[in-house]
């Protein structure tokens, strides 16, 4: 019958469209360690979910002889599919076919993807390998990622948007990935950089390597542009996967709640931080220590550690962390760790995600290059963000809470619904030791013994000041807690705060310390 003719000839067009570049561009693509765009997708999604769209879509240029090439699907694949049940709108571009440039019709299917991810409301996962914009098509390809960009902007803080880069993401092309909430990289796969090693030589007589310049490494633990680093796509798909259950599929909605379990008896909260204030110890095990399960999902692990930022739960609920890294730098607040943690709580704040901070910080990074590189306008972003949220905010003071990261750690001056303290808490202007000089600095000076006087003197500070009680006294502090009971306060805090409503002055918008 004509009716199997045609399915024929559809089943045949498609074979030849799946194929991409050909056989040869294929091989080229593994040999890179790298797979198809199409395997990427079938290995991210559930089996048999996925739903291709504008499979027969191919570019309309005709200049520098565009007209006699043949693009399949122009370079990118786009559908909607599931992972764990749960849809989600994708795109990959095909590096086989023209090295994945982006033209005109290339930006549309994505676009028409992104389109489609914002109405449905569910999250929207982008994998990036693209030589960059297509040069023969001029400036419809430049055209095209400004649709992109905008479309990131407008669905920030709606639907969750993943950028997964798995080869190179050149030029203009990086900035979609940074318009997204997560950016994710693999070992000696991922390039991300605005101005090719080749332009830097002619320019500026430098030479560098591209894992140099924009290396999966490079963004991960040096530029911060990165939130997720795997030494393989597999890894990075697994990391997806996880993400993917510890977040909402948009605004308008919470995560999905998990049966909760108990921590871990390895993680003995009343045995990790140390009795000796000056002793470093690994806040991440205190998380391990009152999450389900102990069960923590770091993000943006190898950049900025002084402070941790992830997700966990609580008593079944996604839960966002932030905390001061006592094992590097002693925690302290600076340029980097400060936009770190903003982002991740805003974040948060945008998708309904409740925020605990757990603090044990000195204060914020002193010195002439952190002034120079803008500390106050970044530490300022810390501020900012957690007075801004409306989520449910808990805090609890571990140990140093000194100065202006006392404050910044979302106290209760910056409006956290709970603040807990335990009884190793220093809550103060400054340590009990530079206090005690500036304070009683006459009396230690003119002391026979001024060693003796400045020890006695700092203990008096630390009697006075350095403890919970004081700003509990003054209601800043809701309880001083034994460690140990820190999950029931913990757990109780967010399921009374589960319909917490705040009413915040109308505007426009506010202006974060950009």
């Amino acid at each position: 019958m004509p009716i199997n003719k045609k399915i024929r000839e559809l089943q045949e067009k498609r074979e030849k469209i799946h194929l991409g570049g050909g056989e040869q561009a294929i091989k080229k693509q593994k040999a890179m360690g790298k797979r198809t765009a199409r395997e990427r997708i079938m290995a991210l999604l559930d089996e048999n979910s996925f739903n291709e769209y504008d499979l027969f879509v191919e570019h309309d240029a005709r200049d520098f002889d565009m007209d006699k090439k043949s693009l399949p699907s122009d370079g990118v694949i786009i559908g909607s599919g599931t992972i764990y049940g749960a849809p989600v709108a994708i795109f990959a571009q095909d590096f086989t076919v023209a090295g994945g440039s982006l033209g005109l019709m290339h930006s549309r299917k994505i676009t028409k993807i992104m389109d489609h991810a914002l109405k449905m409301r569910m999250p929207l996962i982008g994998i990036n390998d693209s030589g960059g914009a297509r040069i023969q098509e001029g400036v419809n390809s430049l055209a095209g990622y400004g649709e992109i960009f905008f479309r990131n902007t407008i669905s920030s803080g709606v639907i969750p948007q993943l950028s997964v880069i798995l080869g190179p993401c050149a030029g203009g092309a990086v900035y979609s990935p940074a318009l997204t909430d997560f950016v994710f990289v693999v070992d000696k796969i991922s390039k991300m950089f605005i101005t090719g090693p080749e332009v830097i030589k002619t320019v500026l007589g430098e030479e560098i390597s591209m894992e140099e310049l924009g290396g999966a490494r490079v963004h991960s633990e040096v530029t911060g542009n990165a939130h997720f680093f795997a030494m393989s796509e597999e890894e990075c798909f697994d990391q997806i996967k996880k993400l993917i259950t510890f977040i909402p599929w948009n605004n308008g909605q919470k995560a999905r709640m998990f049966e909760p379990g108990e921590p871990k008896p390895e993680y003995n909260i009343n045995k990790i931080v140390p009795e000796d204030p000056t002793l470093p110890y690994d806040v991440k095990d205190v998380i391990r220590a009152i999450v389900d399960n102990s069960d923590f999902f770091e993000i943006m692990e190898l950049y900025a550690k002084n402070i941790v930022i992830g997700f966990g739960r609580m008593g079944g609920r996604t839960t966002g962390f932030v905390a001061n890294q006592p094992l590097e730098m002693a925690g302290v607040l600076d340029v980097d760790s400060s936009d770190k943690a903003a982002r991740f709580i805003r974040y948060c704040d945008a998708f309904n995600i409740p925020i605990i901070t757990l603090v044990d910080v000195p204060g914020y990074l002193p010195g002439v290059d952190q002034e120079h590189a803008g500390v106050i306008r970044h530490g300022a972003k810390v501020l900012y963000a957690y007075s801004e949220a409306t989520v449910p905010k808990l805090t609890v003071i571990l140990r140093k809470a000194y100065g202006g990261g006392y404050i910044a750690m979302s106290s209760r001056h910056l409006r956290a619904d709970f603040v807990f303290a335990w009884p190793s808490a220093e809550i103060a202007v400054m340590g009990p030791e530079g206090a005690a000089n500036i304070i009683f600095r006459k009396e230690i000076m003119s002391s026979d013994d001024p060693d003796r006087m400045r020890k006695q003197k700092v203990e008096e500070y630390k009697t006075k000041f350095a403890n919970p009680y004081v700003a509990a006294s003054r209601g800043y502090v809701d309880a001083v807690i034994e460690p140990s009971e820190t999950r029931k306060f913990l757990m109780h805090s967010i399921e009374v705060s589960e319909n917490k409503d705040v009413s915040m002055p109308q505007k426009k918008h506010g202006l974060p310390p950009f």
